[in-house]
């Protein structure tokens, strides 16, 4: 309940770590529903309410700061430990949620109160957290030596983790490039023609 995407990814990054194609599915579907159920409730609380964009709490999951980063790569090593070690799942539960849907909710609500490039913000901190959470815990599950029980399984899920690890590195430098340009262009809309 508290927090409805910690299974969906560390059961995604589980199943990078195997190659599990079927967890990984599973995963994706169980992640999808969780985030268009929130995004929907979002959305209708932007509609039928009014959406101040500069109010802290919203302000401040339109940016990517160094420390969101760290909070996402924390919250996905102390997911992955929590599913291998025993570590309380309520703890893990409570990082995860803070990473993941508070901007997920925020691009909601700005998006149905009409404010579009604030709303790209919020969403983009929303990538880089779940990316940095996928990243962290695929890691992490590598780190333990998590692999499939069989040698033949192992040499692939190997390959499979370490391709996926690059894509989710390439991804999120991507990302990266593309908030630092959104960014730009919002303080360049607030500057006004005669800054």
């Amino acid at each position: 309940v508290i927090a409805p995407l910690l299974g969906p990814n560390m059961a995604l990054a589980l199943a990078t770590t195997l190659a599990d194609v079927k967890m990984a599915r599973r995963a994706l579907r169980s992640a999808a529903v969780g985030i268009g159920m929130a995004l929907v409730i979002a959305l209708i609380c932007g509609l039928l309410s009014r959406v101040d964009p500069t109010v802290g709490e919203i302000a401040s999951r339109t940016r990517v700061t160094m420390a969101d980063i760290a909070l996402a790569l924390a919250s996905g090593f102390a997911g992955a430990l929590a599913f291998t070690t025993g570590l309380s799942t309520t703890v893990v539960g409570v990082m995860v949620s803070v990473a993941l849907l508070p901007p997920l909710t925020v691009f909601g609500m700005l998006l149905g109160a009409g404010e579009g490039k604030q709303a790209t913000a919020a969403l983009g901190l929303f990538l880089v957290n779940i990316i940095c959470v996928n990243l962290a815990g695929v890691a992490t599950f590598l780190f333990q030596g998590i692999r499939p029980a069989t040698w033949w399984e192992a040499g692939r899920a190997r390959r499979a983790t370490l391709l996926a690890m690059v894509i989710w590195a390439l991804v999120l430098a991507l990302l990266a490039v593309v908030i630092a340009w959104v960014r730009h262009v919002i303080g360049a809309g607030h500057a006004g023609p005669g800054a």
